[in-house]
C-alpha cells in the first residue's frame, strides 16, 4: 500500500486514471511477465529518426511486429477497449498500476485486481485522494489556482520548486513532461479546463485543491484559492466588457499597447482612412530578420468570415509585409480559420476575444498582476526523527 514517509511524484509517463482502469479490468487474469514481455518487445522495436516507426494504426503493427503471447496480449488490449488504449503506450500505466499495487500477482505470477485496485475502478475517494497526493496533484492545483487562466510556463516555475523538494526529478524535460501529463489528467476529470494551450482551474478543482478531512469547515487555504479564483474571474469579465465598449480607435491603441508589450518595434496606428482595412503596423525581430507585420483590428463580436482575411493578405504587398494579424474580441468562422494557413499563401494570424484576454493578463497591459504569499509552517523543523532536534531536546 502507500507509504507515507517515501518521496512523492513518484511516476514518470503519468496516466490518465481512464485508462488505468481500463486496463485494470483488461490486463486482470494476465502473467506479469507476459505485460512486461510485450511492453519490452515493443521498445526494441522503437526505431531511430533516420527509420521512424509508425504505431499509430495497431490493427496493422500488431499482426507484424508481435508473435506469440505478446501479440495475443496486444490484440486483447486494443479489443477490450474498444480501439482506445494503443497498447504501445501503455508503460505508463504499467508503472503506475505496479507501484500502487492497483494489480498484485498471485503465487503463479498471474495478475488479480487488489483491494485497491477495485477501488480506483470504483472511483473511490480515499483511495484516489491518496494517490492524488502523492502524485503531487492538489499542490498544482494550488499553483494553477494563483495563475488562473494560465499557460503551462507560468507554472513551471513555482511546480520546479515543489518538484526538487519532493521528488528525484530534476531534468527541465522531465519538468515539463510530469506537468504536461498531470495537467492533462486533471483537464480529464474536470479540475482544470482548457481551451487551446490556456489552463483555468474550475469550481471543483478548487473545492479539491486541499486536502480533505471528516471536518465541514472549509479550511482557511482552501478559502483563500476560492477567494483568488473569484476575484480574477470578476477582474476578467470587467476587463472584457471595457474592451467591449471602447471606442474603436482607442482599442487600437490598446493593441499598439500589447505589441510593443510583446517586444514589437515602430509599431504605428494608421490613420483610419485610406489605409485599405489595416489598422496598426509594426516590425519583429527573428535572430538577425526584420519582419514588417500587418494588424486588422475588429472591435465587434461577430465573427469575422473569409472575405475579411481575404481582403487584409492582399493588401500585404502595399505595406511590404510577409504576414499579417487580424484581432477581434468576437470569433471566427471556419471558412476563416481554414484559409489562413493556406500553401503559397502569406500566414493571417488569427487573434480571438479570448485569447486577446489572456495576452492582455500576460503581458501585464490593461491589467496588473499583484504578488500575493501564503506562509506555510515547515513541519520538517519540528519533526522529532530529526537528529538535530533529539540532541537539542536531548541536552
Amino acid at each position: 500500500m502507500i507509504d507515507d514517509k517515501k518521496k512523492i511524484v513518484r511516476t514518470p509517463l503519468f496516466p490518465l486514471y481512464s485508462e488505468v482502469q481500463q486496463l485494470i479490468t483488461i490486463l486482470d487474469g494476465s502473467t506479469k511477465q507476459a505485460v512486461w514481455s510485450m511492453i519490452k518487445a515493443l521498445f526494441d522495436q522503437t526505431g531511430t529518426p533516420q527509420n521512424s516507426v509508425d504505431w499509430s494504426n495497431p490493427d496493422e503493427w500488431i499482426e507484424n511486429k508481435l508473435k506469440g503471447i505478446e501479440q495475443t496480449l496486444a490484440k486483447k488490449i486494443w479489443k477490450d477497449s474498444s480501439n482506445k488504449i494503443n497498447p504501445r503506450h501503455i508503460y505508463g500505466s504499467y508503472l503506475f498500476i505496479n507501484t500502487y499495487e492497483l494489480l498484485v500477482t498471485d503465487s503463479q505470477g498471474i495478475y488479480r485486481i487488489s483491494k485497491q485496485g477495485k477501488e480506483f475502478i470504483d472511483q473511490k475517494q480515499g483511495i484516489t485522494r491518496k494517490i492524488d497526493e502523492e502524485e503531487g496533484l492538489p499542490q498544482l492545483l494550488s499553483i494553477l489556482a494563483a495563475h488562473s487562466p494560465g499557460k503551462r510556463g507560468d507554472l513551471l516555475e513555482e511546480w520546479s520548486e515543489f518538484l526538487l523538494v519532493n521528488s528525484n526529478y530534476g531534468t527541465p524535460s522531465t519538468i515539463k513532461d510530469t506537468l504536461r501529463r498531470r495537467l492533462l489528467n486533471l483537464v480529464e476529470r474536470g479540475f482544470v479546463a482548457r481551451e487551446g494551450n490556456t489552463y483555468r482551474i474550475t469550481d471543483s478543482g478548487v473545492q479539491y485543491a486541499t486536502s480533505i478531512d471528516n471536518q465541514l469547515t472549509e479550511k482557511p487555504h482552501q478559502a483563500v484559492l476560492k477567494a483568488i479564483k473569484g476575484y480574477n474571474d470578476v477582474q476578467i469579465n470587467g476587463l472584457r466588457e471595457r474592451i467591449e465598449n471602447m471606442h474603436p480607435y482607442r482599442f487600437e491603441m490598446l493593441i499598439k499597447d500589447l505589441l510593443e508589450a510583446m517586444d514589437y518595434e515602430d509599431v504605428i496606428v494608421t490613420k483610419q482612412s485610406g489605409d485599405k482595412g489595416v489598422d496598426v503596423v509594426a516590425n519583429y525581430h527573428f535572430g538577425i530578420t526584420q519582419i514588417k507585420e500587418v494588424v486588422q483590428v475588429k472591435r465587434h463580436k461577430a465573427n469575422i468570415t473569409r472575405p475579411v482575411l481575404d481582403q487584409l493578405r492582399g493588401v500585404l504587398p502595399l505595406h511590404g509585409a510577409i504576414r499579417g494579424t487580424i484581432i477581434t474580441i468576437g470569433g471566427f468562422a471556419k471558412g476563416c480559420i481554414d484559409a489562413a494557413v493556406f500553401p503559397g499563401a502569406p500566414p493571417i494570424t488569427l487573434i480571438d476575444g479570448s485569447t486577446l484576454i489572456e495576452l492582455l493578463i500576460k503581458h501585464e497591459v490593461a491589467v496588473k498582476k499583484k504578488p500575493h504569499a501564503l506562509f506555510e509552517i515547515e513541519e520538517s523543523y519540528f519533526d522529532n526523527s530529526n537528529p538535530e532536534t533529539q540532541i537539542v531536546e536531548n541536552s
